[in-house]
């Protein structure tokens, strides 16, 4: 079972291997903003998990199911983010929104929510005609 903060880590980890090619402690806590001690304690949690092999003063390596929840969470949050900008949540907002509800929605609504925003991608002229209704409403972040 993961927590919502061990879903960050994974996530960031993901990002950075990808991206970089390695992992470390301090490459970690400088994308979340956070103190090298506080990374390690969560690191050293993820391996005790299973989700990352970690060696001190050494870099991580992610393990085939780190990797899979890695993989797993920046895609949901990569879904999330195109669905809530299709649906004109102005972008300042968007990040908060994302952040805030990547971690506390059921696996279902997950699956609607990607089923729904594939839809969309696929159906250019059905997003071109939300777009355009969203238009004539009046904008999400007016207040009634």
């Amino acid at each position: 079972m993961t927590t919502p903060s061990m879903e960050d880590y994974l996530e960031k980890i993901y990002e950075l291997i990808k991206g970089k090619g390695y992992a470390r402690v301090s490459d970690i806590a400088m994308e979340l903003s956070l103190q090298p001690s506080s990374v390690t304690k969560m690191v050293q949690k993820l391996a005790e998990a299973g989700y990352i092999h970690y060696e001190r003063y050494r870099g991580l390596v992610l393990t085939p199911a780190g990797e899979a929840l890695g993989e797993e969470m920046k895609d949901r949050h990569a879904m999330l983010e195109e669905f809530l900008g299709t649906i004109g949540v102005p972008e300042e907002t968007l990040k908060v929104d994302v952040e805030g509800i990547e971690h506390h929605v059921s696996p279902a609504t997950v699956k609607a929510l990607q089923n729904l925003t594939a839809f969309l991608r696929e159906n250019p002229d059905v997003r071109e005609a939300l777009i355009r209704h969203r238009s004539i409403r009046r904008p999400i972040d007016e207040p009634n």
